[in-house]
């Protein structure tokens, strides 16, 4: 089969297995995402708090029957179910309505959370505009479900072109996109939350690098033609950054401060070596301060929560507690313990720290092109900084580290392959995956 075929194969069943799971993964961020998909979608407030209810509720009550049905001492008791998805529903309407009749019917989330926490959500539009075709089309429990399968296979195919784009054999670029699914990037991209899309076009800007610097090299050695690709690269870079604005803007600034710190180390490193930097390099890093600069005005002139805000939901258990009055200081101190227990828990248990020392070694066989891989996975880290929290979801909010292991041990293998297989010239996969593809090593 052709390559293209082998990573829709791929997707199908990756897709196929997710059946197992239709329901039940919705986390308590996700009503106010799927509510302000419903209301966009032109639901009132009451209408779209009933059919998101719904939804989150019957999660709950197939997580219970389920749970029942493995309960060594209650197994052969009646389903739960009713009973919890009852209790859900009343409970989660109630307290709606309750904020409801007090006026809170501003903006487009229904107010399942106070005020000040629904306000951080507000400002995320691109999640629920993605959603918003999905549950029109197909209610809303199917329509999360294959927004999620949809995003997260799209995520794997980005590896595999970033992949293929650096050159690395089909069957290890098929690898790469097989581990997107299998490790815990799948998992969280697959949660109703923005991570899912914000990983998608995090490795759109990694894709947008890795042709900017391929085509870079292409034009340097063939004296011509890969100059398109090298600024196509760029554009990609740049409307990621764009769309991660939408999405979360956070994280537009965190991978732009990421780029742009690449891009100057890249340059730094080609200056001393005596060549030019390069105008694709330079351009990425462009893009990058751009992105830190609009992100920062933007948000100013939008009104969006500060980082303050941000600061005073962590600490107060999302407003549950009074503000803090000198919140820097115990910030630091929590985000130092915070580093100490996560960095014991992972010596504890090190699949992590090993798979990103793999993934960091094996960038090493693109030297240019690992710098940026490295700062896009550096974002996760940046983004559990700014939310030391030691109980968020199944360390959700540093998957984007993730993206070390699934492109970079694809690369670290590279080798084995092509002592094991004897990998086609250049003209062959051209042939095979539609051309326009650098010649392999390219980046060394």
């Amino acid at each position: 089969m052709r390559p293209r075929t082998w990573v829709l194969v791929l997707a199908a069943v990756f897709a196929v297995l997710q059946l197992a799971n239709v329901t039940g993964r919705d986390t308590p961020d996700s009503e106010n995402y799927v509510s302000y998909a419903l209301t966009l979608g032109g639901a009132d407030h009451r209408e779209a708090a009933a059919r998101t209810a719904g939804w989150a509720c019957a999660g709950q009550a197939s997580a219970a029957a389920r749970a029942q049905s493995v309960n060594v001492l209650h197994f052969h008791a009646p389903s739960p179910a009713r009973r919890v998805f009852a209790e859900c529903r009343e409970n989660e309407l109630r307290r709606v309505e309750r904020r409801l009749a007090a006026g809170q019917t501003d903006g487009h989330i229904v107010p399942f959370v106070a005020p000040r926490l629904r306000a951080i959500f507000e400002v995320r539009p691109g999640y629920p505009v993605f959603l918003l075709p999905f549950v029109t089309a197909f209610g809303v429990t199917w329509g999360v479900w294959l927004a999620s399968v949809l995003v997260t296979a799209a995520g794997g195919a980005l590896a595999f072109l970033i992949l293929r784009t650096l050159s690395v054999p089909v069957p290890l670029a098929l690898t790469g996109q097989a581990l997107y699914y299998a490790l815990p990037v799948g998992t969280t991209a697959m949660r109703p939350m923005t991570e899912g899309l914000t990983l998608a076009l995090t490795l759109t800007a990694v894709w947008g690098c890795a042709l900017a610097l391929t085509g870079q090299a292409g034009a340097a050695r063939a004296g011509t033609a890969r100059v398109g690709t090298a600024w196509a690269g760029t554009a990609l870079v740049a409307g990621a950054l764009l769309a991660l604005f939408a999405v979360k803007h956070a994280q537009a600034l965190f991978l732009g401060v990421c780029l742009a710190g690449a891009g100057a180390a890249v340059a730094v490193r080609r200056r001393r070596h005596g060549r030019a930097a390069g105008r694709p390099v330079v351009a990425i890093a462009a893009a990058g301060c751009v992105a830190v600069a609009g992100t920062l005005l933007l948000a100013r002139l939008l009104g969006y929560p500060s980082e303050a805000e941000s600061m005073q939901d962590l600490l107060t258990d999302h407003y549950t507690h009074p503000d803090r009055v000198r919140p820097w200081p115990e910030f630091l101190h929590l985000e130092w313990d915070f580093w100490v227990e996560w960095l014991r828990r992972q010596l504890l248990a090190p699949l992590f720290p090993a798979a990103l020392a793999a993934g960091a070694w094996g960038a090493r066989r693109r030297p240019a092109f690992g710098v940026f891989l490295l700062a896009a996975a550096g974002t996760g880290f940046l983004t559990q900084a700014g939310h030391p929290d030691i109980n968020i979801w199944g360390d959700r909010l540093i998957v984007l580290a993730w993206l070390l292991p699934v492109v970079g041990v694809p690369l670290l293998l590279e080798p084995l392959v092509e002592r094991v297989v004897r990998v086609p010239s250049q003209g062959s996969l051209d042939e095979v995956s539609g051309g326009g593809l650098p010649e392999a090593h390219s980046m060394r």
